[in-house]
Formats: structure tokens, sequence, C-alpha cells
């Protein structure tokens, strides 16, 4: 198994509302060349958390720090007028947490931080993971 020393949080960079999912992306990165979805989950609006690429399996959704990271990705990022926006509905951020729960306790070790917080030149997720998740405790 990997040493996993992050849980990166992404967003789809899609406009509020979007009713893409897991499978939208994957048949995307396929298109790109890739292996499939980048992500390691993804979270439409609906809140469900649809599993994309195995944890066993390196991400492709942070350059330089996929071979030690966990990519969890949540349907949305964009205002109408495309503006980068927390457009989270309450069912994505329920499903969020519940997610982030689950891999906090299976890598307890593992910072959970936004991908904007590796890469500066990033808006993603547009919302303050580091501070939101900052006093993150496993029930």
């Amino acid at each position: 198994m990997r040493t996993i020393t992050l849980i990166i949080v992404h967003c789809s960079a899609n406009k509020a509302g979007s009713a893409l999912r897991m499978a939208d992306i994957d048949r995307y990165h396929r298109s790109l060349g890739w292996l499939g979805c980048g992500y390691h989950y993804v979270i439409p609006t609906d809140g469900t958390i649809e599993v994309g690429r195995p944890e066993e399996m390196v991400g492709a959704h942070c350059q330089n720090h996929n071979k030690h990271s966990i990519g969890v990705c949540y349907i949305g990022g964009l205002s109408a007028d495309g503006s980068p926006m927390d457009t989270r509905t309450e069912a994505q951020r329920a499903a969020l947490l519940k997610l982030l729960t689950d891999l906090h306790r299976r890598y307890p070790r593992a910072l959970i931080v936004g991908h904007r917080d590796l890469n500066p030149h990033k808006a993603c997720p547009c919302f303050d993971v580091v501070g939101e998740y900052r006093n993150f405790v496993v029930k």
C-alpha cells in the first residue's frame, strides 16, 4: 500500500448546479490519455460519494503530490459568471465531511489540504480547506 501523507480536496471547476458525475470525469481524463479518473473520489451535487481511481493507485490530480496523496473532488467551484466560488450544496458538505472523516480515520497522519494550498496559482477548491478542517477530530 502507498504511504498517504496528504488528502487533497479539489473542485471540478464547473458552474454551480452542474450535473457532472465521476463517469464524465473518467471519460474526459481517458480522452487525455490518462488511465481514467485522476481523483480517488468525486462528490456530485446530490452528495453521492463516487469512487474514481482505487486508493492503491497513484492519482492524477496534483502535480508533484500524486504519489503520496488521495484526491477528492466536489463538482462545482464556479459561480454563474464563471468566477471561483464555493458552490458546495448542503449534501456535498455533508458527504465531504463523511468522506474526510473516513479517510482521516484510515490515514490519521495525512494532512487535509486544498489544491490551492499546494499550488498558489490555483483557486481550487474555492474554499479554505485548511481553515474549515483545522480542528478536525475523528469521532
